[in-house]
């Protein structure tokens, strides 16, 4: 079963890199890199009642595997980030609230949507984790190379 959901969030990033036209050469990584955030959220949305914190350790994942690959393949990390992203985007949850506003369903379409956009928040704070982890440490390795 992870295996699937792995090789199908692989294929989900590799279409959006693909619509998003990233190099072709890093392609394998951005996919790598959303199959791994999706699996960490699956992984932890089984274990755990937050979806929140589920999303934001799947984004943390991907944007700590983007930070990564931009390293050693000296590219931007938005070329991995954002295609990897793609699994994690809450849209069951903003088509499910939109649906119950029309309804007229407003305390479950508020619920939903509450949720809906926490995850959004969650995912959108790891990426900053991460961005910002990575320039201090890149600044760092930087800096002790002037000093020597």
């Amino acid at each position: 079963m992870i295996l699937k959901e792995f090789i199908f969030a692989g294929i989900c990033t590799f279409g959006f890199g693909i619509l998003f036209n990233i190099p072709r050469k890093q392609l394998p990584y951005a996919c790598f890199a959303g199959a791994l955030g999706w699996i960490v959220y699956s992984l932890l949305g089984r274990s755990t009642d937050s979806p929140v914190m589920a999303a934001f350790a799947g984004a943390f994942s991907v944007g700590t595997a983007s930070e990564i690959f931009a390293r050693i393949k000296r590219m931007p990390a938005t070329v991995y980030v954002i295609p990897g992203l793609i699994p994690l985007v809450p849209g069951y949850g903003l088509y499910y609230s939109m649906l119950k506003i029309v309804e007229a369903d407003y305390t479950s379409a508020t619920d939903v949507g509450v949720e809906t956009i926490l995850v959004a928040v969650a995912i959108s704070s790891a990426i900053i984790v991460t961005t910002s982890l990575g320039k201090r440490f890149k600044g760092k390795k930087h800096i002790n190379k002037q000093e020597s």
